[in-house]
């Protein structure tokens, strides 16, 4: 490999400026060398605007390129799968959004052939939960581990923000859209965090669209931990909820409350009620360094576990787990799974 890793980019897509070219201009051996999209003229405008040398004809033909190491995938939901299976047959490392795949049966089929990879010529995969890479994320895990809270028996999570714009991909079915997997995922993975083991699926409530009543829009479901804990998390594109995202784990003898925990970098704010030495309780607030950003934090954990065999702690084989939950919220309200057909929906 060449002293930096370059990149290539699968899509032209609006989240790839914050999410890679702003990121890797701040991240020493990283580059983004090529961009490729359906569209070749899309993809020639995004390159001129953000000044990637190469843009290639399709997918493929970047897969095919010498000269790009990885490839960051911010395709649609029900891309990911087919096109990170193609990048590791390519050779390539591969860097893709959440939610990993459509559901967990394409996650496992992508985490067999990861780990495969990785075994065969070290090939790293890794799921884009950039919020996890951020200094908060583990203090958040800091605190509950650490027994401040006593023994845990309660975790909440929500990621609400509005998109009223029903046309929108994450809205479709066909590419595995829903507020469960476009922001629910989200609320998984740090109830997952927080919890300390992988909850099982207890009841959950959804809103649907009216056009297309496969689609969720809000969902709140009920969880139940391995040790005993219980969970709730909430999640909404469009709904009365419109904007909350916070994250909260309640111990018997303090509580933690973390506001923004997705982007922290914007704003955020950690509160602990914990109880004093000399008897009561202190409430303390906490703030972490809002820079590097969520996103050059990820993009520097990716590059130093291509370049340096760093850990990298959400792993395809994670995020069989985060799948695993999300089918059965979709499952607990009677709704077919993503990328479900509908042979599969009437065999279950």
């Amino acid at each position: 490999m060449s002293r930096d890793l370059r990149i290539g980019l699968l899509g032209a897509a609006a989240i790839a400026p914050s999410a890679l070219i702003k990121p890797a201009r701040q991240t020493p051996r990283v580059t983004v060398t090529a961009v490729a999209a359906r569209d070749r003229a899309r993809a020639e405008a995004f390159a001129r605007k953000h000044g990637v040398p190469v843009v290639h004809t399709g997918y493929d033909a970047l897969l095919a390129d010498p000269q790009v190491d990885a490839v960051y995938v911010p395709l649609p939901n029900g891309l990911h799968a087919e096109w990170t299976l193609k990048a590791l047959e390519a050779g390539k490392h591969v860097l893709c959004e959440k939610p990993f795949t459509a559901n967990r049966a394409e996650a496992e089929r992508v985490a067999d052939a990861a780990d495969a990879a990785f075994a065969r010529s070290g090939l790293v995969v890794m799921e884009a939960f950039h919020y996890r890479y951020h200094p908060l994320a583990e203090r958040m895990r800091e605190v509950v581990t650490s027994g401040e809270l006593g023994e845990l028996h309660r975790v909440e999570a929500e990621v609400c923000f509005p998109l009223p714009r029903f046309s929108d991909i994450r809205y479709d079915y066909t590419l595995a859209g829903g507020a469960t997997m476009d922001a629910g995922c989200y609320a998984v993975h740090v109830a997952r965090l927080l919890g300390a083991g992988d909850p099982a699926v207890t009841s959950a409530r959804m809103l649907t669209l009216r056009k297309d009543p496969r689609i969720d829009r809000a969902v709140t479901a009920e969880l139940a931990f391995p040790a005993g804990a219980t969970g709730r998390v909430r999640a909404s594109m469009w709904s009365r909820r419109v904007l909350s995202i916070r994250a909260r784990a309640v111990g018997t003898v303090g509580e933690l409350n973390v506001t923004n925990f997705v982007m922290p970098q914007l704003y955020h704010q950690l509160t602990i009620r914990a109880p004093r030495s000399a008897g009561g309780h202190e409430l303390r607030r906490e703030r972490l360094p809002r820079n590097p950003s969520s996103y050059a934090c990820q993009l520097a954990a990716f590059a130093a576990a291509v370049l340096d065999g760093g850990p990298v702690i959400t792993s395809a084989r994670d995020a069989v787990a985060t799948m695993s939950v999300l089918d059965s919220i979709y499952r607990a309200c009677g709704l077919p799974l993503r990328g479900e057909t509908k042979g599969q929906a009437s065999a279950r």
